[in-house]
């Protein structure tokens, strides 16, 4: 059913956002000033919240776009296999199941499924990378 999915589907996803949020705090932590700031005598929570935090959200959204772009191919796989959601819910993968039968008559019934999934992975793909760009704060001021 449609909660076992979203448990597969998110048991698959939180590794790679698990593994760049913990490299790019080592990474973050080991900065010149994060250094000062900590001479400072700013507290620990201080610093990750003020500084960690807001340069590591940058890598994290270009993961989610990524993510949620391979989410959606699984997913769809996982109905064009009839393993995934089950109709009358609607599924771009049941769609192109379906319409694999009917290949030879009606060509366009797999065509736009199909452009559908690429286009919406596409695009998930480069609102992370433009997210990244808007709020990295490596990038500011560049043109």
């Amino acid at each position: 059913n449609l909660k076992n999915l979203i448990i597969i589907v998110a048991m698959r996803g939180w590794v790679e956002f698990a593994r760049v949020t913990r490299g790019q705090s080592l990474a973050i932590r080991e900065r010149e000033y994060i250094t000062a700031v900590r001479g400072l005598g700013a507290r620990d929570l201080h610093i990750v919240l003020r500084h960690i935090l807001p340069n590591t959200m940058a890598p994290i959204l270009v993961v989610a776009g990524y993510q949620l772009g391979c989410l959606i191919l699984l997913e769809a796989t996982l109905s064009f296999l009839t393993i995934g959601i089950r109709p009358p819910t609607p599924a771009w993968g049941s769609m192109l199941s379906d319409a694999r039968n009917y290949l030879n008559q009606a060509w366009w019934t797999v065509l736009f499924p199909g452009l559908a999934i690429s286009l919406v992975v596409m695009a998930t793909n480069f609102l992370g990378d433009s997210l990244r760009d808007r709020l990295d704060p490596s990038l500011r001021g560049k043109a």
